[in-house]
């Protein structure tokens, strides 16, 4: 999984008004769990914007007093008004422990299904997996080239040896329901193979003339 790096320093004093002055400096005030004990930091707003606003994950490489640790954004809390960052909580990862994580998951493929006219429902478009750091995904990949009008994709379908999925077998990813203006898979296969015969012998008799 790729990785951001965060600069930040650690803070000496966590009480409300030393917090509202971090604020008020443009600063957001953090903390990492996970470790020995909570470590308290600080880093300008504005270098979480690649972190916080994308669809994407990735995990924070935070750099304090010239150490470095690697971890996760487990929780964030904005302004109810400005939506500016209020706080952020991380966890500590380590190399021999595993971590659960929500992952996009990305679709390849198209699916028979959607362009006979069925309608795609992407229901999960994030699952929680399991892993460790080093086998952590940038994305989970869904292929929905087999999904016809009324096929549904379960989670175990995408097994994979690098992660588990903390969700139940029966958990759909993405299905193709039926819609008003579908055709029928099997007719619409027929039809492909009608037209592919009839092209084949209008070739043989405009050869043959």
């Amino acid at each position: 999984m790729k990785s951001i790096t965060i600069k930040g320093s650690k803070r000496e004093s966590v009480g409300k008004v030393a917090t509202k002055a971090l604020r008020n400096a443009g600063m957001v005030p953090c903390v990492i769990y996970g470790g020995d004990k909570p470590v308290h930091f600080s880093a300008e707003e504005k270098s979480f914007s690649k972190l916080v606003y994308t669809p994407n994950v990735y995990t924070a490489l935070i750099e304090l007093d010239g150490n470095k640790v690697l971890a996760i954004l487990q929780d964030i809390q904005f302004h109810p008004v400005t939506d500016r960052i209020l706080h952020i909580d991380f966890y500590q990862l380590f190399d021999d422990k595993e971590v659960a994580m929500n992952i996009p998951v990305k679709l390849t493929g198209t699916s028979p299904g959607v362009l006979n006219g069925g309608s795609l429902r992407f229901t999960n478009r994030k699952l929680k997996i399991k892993a460790l750091p080093a086998k952590l995904p940038d994305f989970v990949t869904a292929d929905i080239s087999e999904l016809k009008i009324g096929s549904k994709l379960f989670i175990t379908e995408l097994f994979n040896d690098d992660y588990t999925f903390m969700h139940p077998d029966n958990t759909v990813v993405v299905q193709v329901r039926t819609s008003r203006n579908a055709v029928d898979d099997e007719v619409a296969e027929e039809g492909a193979e009608e037209g592919a015969e009839a092209a084949a012998e209008a070739t043989t008799e405009a050869a043959a003339e």
